[in-house]
């Protein structure tokens, strides 16, 4: 039979073990494209839209196999990440506005603002935490990394920590995304003695000064880049945060002072107490 269909064997048999080989191929295609179009969105886009973006970019599929393929894969739609989710069924944790806008203390280490933001690139998003002195509006703490988690949140207020090192209680506010309802930064801030607050549901204004610097970032490091690489993009950003955004750029809430100017100076006038 395999000498009249011109089918070596070994090829025949192989075939008749893996008859879902094509099958096997086209789905592992599929897919690829699937979780392209997935971190192109910023891992935001359910099945529906995915499904939409592969009409659109020609592919022929059934939107019921997307959601079969994105459901086996654990790729799920995000609605924002300022809006708090429940996993597992554990209850998140939300704080009062206990900040109540007061954006200007008088000395540093008194409250902190956190947020996140992402920065586009060919290899997906990346994702970007800070946390910022009110003070002074220095940037001390950073995080970025390829996924939206509780840990990018944590490592950059883990940074602000280890650069401060506090010695009274803290404010740190945040959203009410579920990267800052979680128990682990519940749990983080109780054992490093800080206290939460959180900005009121789809009220930006209460989170302004993290909103402000993630406009300048965009619009004087980034403007219309697309990165090649995250790595490419955290480059560029450590080097806008740390050697012009904390030692250089002026801040007209800092007297048209740098961040890292004007604590020196408060520092000064300490001293000359």
């Amino acid at each position: 039979m395999c000498h009249v269909l011109d089918i070596h064997p070994s090829g025949y048999y192989a075939w008749v073990q893996h008859p879902d080989c094509h099958q096997e191929r086209r789905r592992k295609y599929l897919l690829g494209r699937i979780k392209q179009f997935w971190l192109e969105s910023g891992g935001v886009y359910g099945y529906r839209k995915i499904y939409s973006d592969l009409r659109d970019d020609g592919e022929s599929c059934g939107i019921n196999l997307v959601h079969r393929l994105m459901k086996q894969e654990g790729l799920t739609s995000q609605r924002g990440y300022r809006k708090p989710r429940s996993r597992g069924g554990s209850e998140n944790i939300v704080a009062a506005n206990k900040l109540a806008r007061a954006f200007n203390p008088t000395e540093p280490n008194k409250s902190l603002v956190t947020d996140i933001t992402y920065i586009k690139t060919h290899e997906g998003w990346l994702y970007l935490a800070v946390v910022i002195d009110l003070f002074s509006r220095r940037v001390i703490g950073w995080s970025m990394k390829s996924r939206i988690t509780k840990e990018l949140a944590l490592d950059a207020l883990l940074m602000a920590i280890w650069r401060r090192s506090p010695i009274d209680k803290i404010l740190v506010h945040s959203d009410q995304g579920s990267q800052y309802t979680s128990h682990d930064w519940d749990n983080f801030l109780s054992q490093h003695d800080l206290e939460a607050s959180m900005r009121r549901k789809d009220n930006c204004h209460d989170n302004a000064v993290a909103e402000s610097c993630f406009q300048l970032l965009k619009r004087e490091c980034i403007k219309r880049k697309t990165y090649s690489t995250r790595e490419e993009a955290r480059v560029d950003i450590f080097e806008y945060i740390e050697m012009f955004y904390n030692v250089k750029r002026r801040h007209s809430s800092n007297d048209q002072m740098s961040p890292v100017e004007y604590e020196k100076q408060y520092k000064e006038k300490l001293k000359s107490v």
